[in-house]
C-alpha cells in the first residue's frame, strides 16, 4: 500500500473532519434503513454498521484508490439496494441471522467484483453509461429512498410501507413528525445562514434539541428500552455485542443454500456497478474542480478493497460522495490522507459518542436521507419535455425510474441501456447518409481542360454521379443508402462514392455495396471509391476490410482512389475518350494545333515557334517552384502537368493538373512576379516555352497575333472561372 503523500496535513486534518460531519450522520441513517427491516431490535446494529462502513471505505479506499481529496462513505445506492435485497429475502422466509450473512456476502461480493472491474480496466467504460440511463438510476435511488424513509418519518409500525403509511393516520407518532420536519427544515435553510457547519449536522443537531424538548412534556421519550423513536443502544442487536453477533453470522453460513446465494449474483452486480458509477461520477466532478485526473481503474480497486474491509468488519458498502468530497475541498484538503483523517474521525466519533448516538432519533435520520433523495432527483431532466427532440430522452429517464420502483434497479439499468442503444441507432438512422449528391457536369477534377474537352464534358459528364457519404454505413443506415443510390444504378455508368466521412462500416453495409457494384456491372458501369479513411475511428482498415469481404477484387469493376479529384480524372478521361475526342497522347502537338492558336496563318506561327524552346521534362521533375523568379509562358505539346502548393516539407495542396494542349505559368508570364505554385511534370512531357521578353520583341513585328495571344489566355482563364463559378453555385446550394 502506497500511503497518501503529506503536503498540506493540516488542510487535509480540516477537510477530513468536516467530511466526517456530513458522512457519519448519512451513513447512520443508511444503517438503520437497512436494518430495520429486519426488526426494530436491530435498528442499533444498523446504526453502528454505518460507522463501521464509514470508517472501513474511508480508511481503505483512500489509502489504495487513485484519486486525491475524495471521500468515500456509504452511500443512498447501497441504502436503496442492500436495503431492498433484505426486504427480499425475509419475504422469502429467510432466517434473520441467515439474511444478516447474506447482507455481509453481499457486500462482500460487490467489493469483489469492483476489485475485478479494475483489474480488467472496465473503468472507462463504466464512465460511459448513457446520461439518460445515469439520471434515471439517481432519481429512481432518490425516491426509493423518500419511499423507504416517509414511514419512518411518521412513525408507523415497521409493517407499514409507503402507501399504507400515508394512508393509517392512527398509526402516526407526531413526536416523530415534529422532530422530521424540524431536521429538514434546519438541513435546508441553515446553510444560508451559517456555512461553516455542514447542513446535515445541524438538521441532527436540531432533531436532537427537539426531541428532548418533548422529552419534558413527555418522560416516556427519556427511556431507550422499547423506544421505536430513537437509534437504540449501540451494543444491543438480538444476540450479545455487535461483534459477537457478527462472529455468530459465520456460524450461520452452513444453514445458506445454493438456491440462496444465487440470489445474491444480480443484486450484488447491481450494486458493484451503481456504486462504481457513483464513484466515477464523482471523480468526474473532482478533476474539473481541482483540474487533476483520476486513475478511473486504480479507484475501482481502492473502492473495492474498501468494501470489501467494510464487508469483513460488519459495514455496509459504500462509494465516493459527491457532499463529503465537496466539504472536504473546501475544508482545505489536498490528498487522500483527508479521506483517512474521515475514516479514522467517524470511529473516533463513535467511541466516544456511542451514548449520543444511542438517543439520535430515527424520525431525524430519516429527515436527512429524505432531503439528500430530493437531491438525488434529476429535476433538470423536466426540461427535456419542452423540445419535441428530446422528449424520448425523457422517456428513457422515466423507463427507468417506473422499472427502478416497480420491479429492480437492475432490470431498471437493463432497460435504460437497451432504450439508449435503441435511441442511438434511431439518431443514425434518422440522419442522412449522404451529405452531397453532384454529376459529372456540376463538378470537375483539377485537370485543366481544353474548351472542347469542357464542352464533352458538360454535356455527357451526367454519365457520372458523386456521392459524399457521412456517418455509419451500417445495418441501420444500409436501406437509406440503397434508396439514395437506387436511382442513379439505373441512369449512370460512373458512380463515385466519397468515404472520407465515413466513421464505421459493418457487413450489411458491405454486402450492400457488393450488390450496387453488381448492377452496375450488368451496365458495363463501375462503382468507384475515393478517399477511403486508412483507419476508422473503431481502429479498421477499411480498404483491408473490402478486401476481406470479396468486394474490391483485381477483376472487378471497382476502383478505388486516393482522392475525390483522381477518380474525378479518371472518369473524366473515359468519357472523353469514349467521346472520340481524346487524342493520341503520344503524340506531341505542333504549335498549330494548340488551340491557342487555332486558325492562325502558317508563316506567322512559324515566326512565332522560332521564339520559342522546346523543353522536354522526365516525370517527377519540377519546372519551377515557388519563389522562383521566371516570366515564361508553357504550353503542353504532350503529356501532364500538375500544380501543387507547398503547405510545408511534406505537405502539398494540389491546385490543378494540366493537359496536352493546355498552358500555364501565365500569371508570371502576365505581372512578371515570382512564380506563386510549384509545376511538377506528372509523366514525361514536352514542352513549348515562350518567354515574355522574347515575345515582347515578336509582338512589335506582329501586332495582331500578340493581342491575339493576349486575349487568347483571357478568354481561356475567363472560361476556367466561368466552370468554377458554376462549380461553387452548385456545392453551395
Amino acid at each position: 500500500m502506497k500511503l497518501p503523500k503529506l503536503e498540506n496535513p493540516a488542510g487535509d486534518f480540516w477537510g477530513g473532519f468536516a467530511a466526517m460531519l456530513v458522512a457519519l450522520p448519512s451513513a447512520i441513517a443508511y444503517g438503520v434503513t437497512i436494518y430495520s427491516v429486519l426488526g426494530g431490535a436491530h435498528v442499533a446494529m444498523g446504526a453502528l454498521a454505518g460507522i463501521l462502513g464509514a470508517t472501513a471505505i474511508g480508511l481503505v479506499a483512500s489509502s489504495f484508490g487513485g484519486t486525491s481529496r475524495l471521500i468515500s462513505a456509504p452511500c443512498a445506492p447501497a441504502a436503496a439496494v442492500v436495503s431492498a435485497f433484505a426486504i427480499e429475502a425475509m419475504r422469502s422466509g429467510i432466517s434473520i441471522d441467515t439474511t444478516l450473512l447474506l447482507l455481509t456476502l453481499l457486500g462482500l461480493l460487490a467489493g469483489l467484483m469492483q476489485v475485478m472491474f479494475g483489474v480488467l480496466r472496465l473503468g472507462r467504460l463504466i464512465k460511459y453509461m448513457p446520461y439518460t440511463v445515469v439520471s434515471g438510476y439517481l432519481s429512481g435511488v432518490g425516491l426509493i429512498i423518500i419511499g423507504s424513509q416517509v414511514p419512518k418519518l411518521l412513525g408507523t409500525p415497521k409493517a407499514l410501507h409507503f402507501w399504507a403509511a400515508l394512508t393509517t393516520p392512527d398509526a402516526w407518532r407526531w413526536q416523530g413528525i415534529a422532530v422530521g420536519i424540524v431536521t429538514i427544515a434546519v438541513m435546508v435553510g441553515a446553510p444560508r445562514l451559517i456555512k461553516a457547519v455542514p447542513g446535515a449536522v445541524l438538521g441532527l443537531i436540531a432533531g436532537v434539541a427537539v426531541y428532548f424538548g418533548l422529552a419534558l412534556l413527555d418522560p416516556a421519550l427519556l427511556t431507550l428500552q422499547a423506544n421505536t423513536l430513537v437509534v437504540g443502544a449501540l451494543d444491543s442487536g438480538g444476540s450479545g455485542s455487535f461483534f459477537a453477533g457478527l462472529a455468530e453470522r459465520w456460524t450461520a453460513f452452513s444453514d445458506v443454500s445454493l438456491q440462496q446465494m444465487k440470489m445474491l449474483a444480480i443484486p450484488a452486480l447491481t450494486l458493484a456497478v451503481l456504486l462504481s458509477i457513483d464513484t466515477l461520477k464523482t471523480c468526474v466532478v473532482l478533476d474539473a474542480l481541482t483540474r487533476s485526473r483520476h486513475d478511473s481503474n486504480r479507484e475501482l480497486i481502492g473502492q473495492g478493497l474498501g468494501n470489501l474491509a467494510s464487508g469483513a468488519i460488519g459495514g455496509i458498502p459504500g462509494a465516493g460522495t459527491m457532499g463529503a468530497t465537496l466539504v472536504n475541498i473546501s475544508g482545505g484538503a489536498s490528498s487522500r490522507f483527508s479521506g483517512v483523517v474521515e475514516g479514522v474521525l467517524a470511529l473516533v466519533a463513535f467511541l466516544l459518542l456511542a451514548n449520543f448516538i444511542s438517543w439520535v432519533p430515527v424520525a431525524g435520520l430519516a429527515g436527512i436521507l429524505i432531503v439528500i433523495g430530493v437531491r438525488m432527483i434529476d429535476r433538470n431532466s423536466l426540461n427535456y419535455l419542452k423540445s419535441r427532440s428530446t422528449m424520448l430522452d425523457f422517456a428513457v429517464i422515466a423507463a427507468v425510474i417506473g422499472t427502478a420502483l416497480t420491479v429492480s434497479l437492475i432490470a431498471a439499468s437493463g432497460v435504460g441501456i437497451v432504450l439508449a442503444v435503441m435511441l442511438f441507432i434511431r439518431e443514425q438512422i434518422g440522419g442522412s447518409i449522404i451529405r452531397r449528391k453532384l454529376l459529372g457536369n456540376e463538378t470537375f477534377s483539377k485537370r485543366i481542360r481544353t474548351h472542347e474537352e469542357m464542352e464533352i464534358l458538360t454535356t455527357h459528364g451526367s454519365r457520372a454521379a458523386i456521392i459524399e457519404l457521412q456517418g455509419s454505413l451500417f445495418f441501420g443506415t444500409a436501406d437509406q443508402l440503397y434508396l439514395s443510390l437506387e436511382p442513379e444504378l439505373k441512369t449512370r455508368d460512373f458512380l463515385i462514392l466519397d468515404m472520407r466521412r465515413i466513421q464505421t462500416v459493418d457487413v450489411t453495409a458491405a454486402h450492400l455495396l457488393e450488390q450496387v457494384k453488381d448492377m452496375l456491372a450488368e451496365r458495363n458501369g463501375f462503382l468507384i471509391f475515393s478517399a477511403i479513411p486508412l483507419t476508422l475511428p473503431s481502429g479498421r482498415d477499411m480498404q483491408q476490410y473490402f478486401d476481406q469481404v470479396g468486394l474490391i477484387r483485381q477483376d472487378s469493376p471497382v476502383r478505388v482512389f486516393p482522392a475525390l479529384d483522381d477518380a474525378l480524372e479518371w472518369v473524366e478521361d473515359r468519357i472523353i475518350h469514349e467521346a472520340a475526342l481524346l487524342r493520341d497522347e503520344e503524340v506531341a502537338l505542333e504549335l498549330h494545333e494548340v488551340e491557342l492558336f487555332a486558325g492562325r496563318k502558317e508563316q506567322t506561327l512559324a515566326a512565332l515557334e522560332q521564339c520559342m524552346e522546346k523543353r522536354s521534362i522526365k516525370a517527377g521533375d519540377t519546372i519551377f517552384s515557388r519563389g522562383d523568379a521566371g516570366d515564361e509562358l508553357f504550353l503542353i505539346r504532350r503529356g501532364a502537368v500538375r500544380i501543387v502548393l507547398p503547405l510545408s516539407d511534406r505537405q502539398a495542396h494540389h491546385l490543378g493538373t494540366f493537359g496536352r494542349g493546355a498552358f500555364f505559368g501565365e500569371m508570371a508570364f502576365l505581372d512578371g512576379e515570382a512564380r506563386s505554385a510549384n509545376a511538377v511534370a506528372f509523366v514525361d512531357t514536352e514542352l513549348y516555352v515562350l518567354s515574355r521578353l522574347a515575345f515582347d520583341k515578336f509582338a512589335e513585328e506582329h501586332k495582331k497575333l500578340g493581342l491575339k495571344l493576349m486575349e487568347g489566355i483571357a478568354s481561356v482563364l475567363a472560361s476556367r472561372l466561368r466552370y468554377t463559378n458554376a462549380e461553387l453555385r452548385v456545392l453551395e446550394s
